[in-house]
């Protein structure tokens, strides 16, 4: 009986020692009882991708190190029925060896693997380090996947298919990603969906990893990458200042590139009430253009534009390209620009006043500077009453395009403004001149009022190099278009673009107020003297007389009369008979006279012809000797 009791505690010893000198062989990572203070090990495999049959070698590390560790290396096998994995200890590694790392010999298929460490008396021992894994692209007979599209490379808006076969009736597909340089190990209940055993997934966004198959008996598939890659539409719009009427030219690229797209183009409309755009496709673009550009004929004020493409019979198309602009400096009724100071440089030190008008009762400003498109911060971005003006400063050098938008869905012409910490700045017009009017150019300086003996340039080219501060253009024309700075004490100016615009055309029928002002009462004195001429003919042409007068040398007048003649083209005077030779004087009906003959008269030295009207004027002919003189109205 004594031998018996003193047994009992030798057995239980015995028992103790074998149960906890040696990790169990079946345990999986979620019991909560197994679960130690100790740091969990971290498992690293090379390689992951091992040719069939190599060895692959397994590390395990404690973190933080420390010394006196044993290492145990498990198999990870599927547990469907867990949404787990069970792990099952290798053969070598029962023992717990000192050593950080072991080598699997003859890896033919993809496997898992996973290590925990231990270290005291009695043993205490760390949690499963995460499952790590080994791919191999071939398939088996036990477990197999297949993807379709056949290709690594995919796209967002392609939809992606995984299939898995062999003899187990239970699958689910696992993946492996690298997100945000840490590993997720998912299923496709989390981002596709599983039936059966095929799982079909779109990814939204770009994506990286390994799929594979797994069985409920326990079997690992072969295993695919996968690279799921966003499609982007780019869109260049060119040129980007065009000039008023000119064609624009839009292109729109597709990243990364592959055929088989039609391409929609749209235009771009504001919408203030969701701080946004909304997008209309442009007339010939419904059906989509199989070549990747697109011209629009005409362009005359500031627009947006966008595109997009798709392709194949499920409609699966890009996002929208970011919208790109094309601007004009030409205001027109609908929506206005106007900046205060006229300028275009200024210094960071100052503010810019930018006034939006219009058809419309809400405006924002928006700005592009470099590539980025936004609405300008502050007060600017909210939607504003009529008559809205906006205070814009910066505290950093750089140039930026401004404009307005209209709740209306208008865009005003477009401004660029350029502020500079300090230095040597351009004074020029923001806004275009008009042909023939005088502009002036100046120079400014931080803390001098005054410059002379500055240089000017137009398009690097040296115009004026006096002692003058300023130059100055009386009459633009379009040849003085173009870019200018100005050169003072070695410093130089950021260059400015002056735009000059045509003179408006006067329309049909239309004229301005000062010419006016002066033709008209000249066309009023000329129809008024053509009135009172015509009305005098006719009251001649009713008179039915002429009276001719001859005086001789003796002072006896002789006179004549004629009826004018309705039908004749000319009225008729002859020479009393007493003459030598007739002689013929005629005048046309607008008293216009011609002389035919001459007269032969050897007494008569002055011969006065008048013509009497009812004015109680007279036309006088007037004859020297036998020679017409004159013929005039007195």
């Amino acid at each position: 009986m004594d031998h018996t009791l003193l047994c009992v505690p030798g057995v239980l010893f015995l028992s103790f020692l074998l149960c906890c000198g040696k990790p169990p062989v079946h345990r999986r990572s979620g019991d909560e009882n197994l679960r130690s203070t100790a740091p969990k090990p971290v498992l690293t495999v090379s390689p992951s991708w091992p040719s069939p049959g190599a060895s692959v070698t397994l590390s395990c590390e404690v973190k933080p190190p420390s010394a006196g560790w044993r290492f145990y290396w498990y198999k990870a096998v599927p547990d469907l029925s867990k949404k787990n994995y069970r792990y099952e200890v290798l053969p070598d590694a029962i023992n717990g060896p000192a050593n950080n790392s072991i080598i699997i010999r003859g890896q033919k298929h993809t496997a898992g693997f996973a290590c925990r460490a231990g270290r005291g008396n009695p043993e205490n021992l760390t949690d499963y380090s995460e499952p790590k894994f080994v791919w191999s692209a071939d398939s088996h007979p036990a477990a197999s996947l297949t993807a379709s599209p056949e290709r690594e490379q995919l796209f967002t808006i392609d939809a992606i298919k995984l299939n898995c076969k062999g003899s187990s009736a239970d699958w689910r597909v696992k993946r492996l990603t690298d997100l945000y340089y840490q590993s997720d190990l998912s299923d496709c209940s989390i981002w596709g969906t599983m039936t059966g055993s095929s799982c079909t997934f779109i990814s939204p966004q770009y994506s990286r990893g390994v799929y594979w198959c797994e069985s409920g008996s326990g079997e690992f598939s072969n295993a695919v990458n996968i690279t799921v890659n966003t499609l982007e539409s780019i869109l260049t719009v060119s040129p980007s200042w065009p000039s008023p009427g000119a064609s624009v030219n839009l292109s729109c690229e597709v990243k990364p590139s592959s055929a088989g797209w039609r391409f929609y183009w749209y235009k771009v409309v504001p919408d203030l009430p969701q701080k946004n755009y909304r997008y209309e496709l442009l007339p010939g673009s419904i059906s989509g253009t199989v070549e990747n550009s697109f011209i629009v004929t005409g362009q005359k004020h500031t627009a947006g534009f966008a595109c997009r493409a798709g392709r194949g019979n499920s409609g699966n198309s890009t996002y929208r390209s970011e919208p790109k602009f094309i601007w004009s400096a030409d205001p027109h009724p609908a929506a206005s620009l106007s900046v205060s100071p006229d300028r275009e440089q200024h210094f960071t030190s100052e503010s810019v006043t930018l006034n939006c008008g219009g058809n419309s009762a809400e405006w924002r400003v928006m700005m592009v500077r470099g590539f980025s498109l936004s609405s300008y911060p502050g007060v600017c971005s909210r939607i504003s009453r009529p008559g809205f003006s906006c205070t814009i400063s910066s505290q950093q050098s750089d140039k930026t395009v401004y404009w307005c938008e209209s709740g209306s869905g208008e865009f005003s012409n477009a401004v660029n403004i350029t502020f500079a910490y300090r230095g040597f700045l351009l004074v020029s017009p923001v806004h275009p001149v008009t042909e023939g009017a005088s502009v002036t150019l100046g120079c400014r300086i931080t803390g001098l009022n005054q410059l002379s003996n500055v240089f000017f340039y137009h398009n690097d080219k040296l115009i004026q190099s006096d002692s003058r501060g300023e130059l100055n253009i009386s009459a633009v024309s379009q040849s003085d278009e173009g870019f200018y700075k100005c050169k003072y004490s070695g410093r130089v100016s950021p260059q400015s673009w002056m735009a000059v615009k045509a003179k408006p055309a006067l329309k049909p029928g239309s004229s301005s107020f000062p010419v006016m002002l002066v033709v008209g009462p000249v066309i009023g004195v000329v129809l008024l003297i053509l009135l009172l001429l015509l009305r005098r003919f006719r009251q001649t042409k009713g008179s039915g007389r002429v009276e001719t007068a001859y005086q001789d040398d003796q002072q006896q007048p002789l006179y004549s009369s004629l009826l004018q003649g309705d039908l004749g083209v000319y009225e008729t005077i002859r020479q009393p008979g007493n003459y030598v030779n007739d002689g013929e004087l005629r005048w046309d009906r607008k008293k216009r006279c011609e002389f035919h003959q001459s007269f032969q008269k050897s007494t008569v030295s002055r011969v006065l012809l008048f013509l009497r009207e009812s004015t109680q004027k007279t036309t006088r002919l007037t004859f020297i000797g036998s020679r017409l003189d004159s013929c005039h109205i007195t």
